[in-house]
């Protein structure tokens, strides 16, 4: 995927998924292990974000649903199994902007596994376990990685302030 540079549905409240092209429409897959989440870091064989924190994401491919094509990337990009997942918890759809303000549709989704040890292909080339709450120490993470952490309820919500 193109790297994406505007984080937010804004400018976009009418779009609905069959609105945006199929070749904008992606997964996003935030692997839960315990009370830690695994952020990837993008390996230099790719074309895109090269080095940068990510979860697990993929292009939807046609006739598969977002549930298919979730289980297909965390198989091919964590190495895990149907039999490693304990859930696949379906977050809301979140539309955000690439740096030319086209919209994309990522169909976000929390993978709760089993195992600690994952195995991943190419197209990461380390992986770290975090606390959520610890993500954003990650200064190098792609652009709308909050995003997808905040779909999922991985992004805790900062205090409210006393006047609230």
């Amino acid at each position: 995927m193109s790297a994406i540079d505007a984080v937010s549905n804004v400018g976009f409240p009418s779009l609905a998924g069959h609105d945006i092209p199929a070749d904008r429409t992606v997964i996003a897959a935030v692997v839960q292990w315990r009370d830690k989440i695994a952020l990837f870091r993008r390996s230099g064989n790719l074309g895109h974000d090269c080095g940068l924190w990510h979860c697990i994401t993929g292009f939807m491919e046609a006739g598969a649903t977002p549930e298919q094509q979730t289980l297909e990337e965390l198989l091919e990009e964590a190495g895990l199994q149907d039999k490693d997942l304990l859930a696949l918890l379906p977050g809301p759809d979140v539309v955000v902007a690439d740096g030319l303000g086209n919209p994309w549709l990522i169909h976000t989704f929390t993978a709760v596994t089993s195992r600690r040890r994952l195995k991943i292909n190419w197209e990461n080339d380390a992986y770290r376990w975090t606390a959520p709450h610890k993500a954003k120490r990650f200064t190098n993470r792609v652009g709308w990685l909050d995003n997808v952490l905040d779909a999922t309820g991985h992004l805790p919500n900062p205090p409210l302030s006393k006047e609230e």
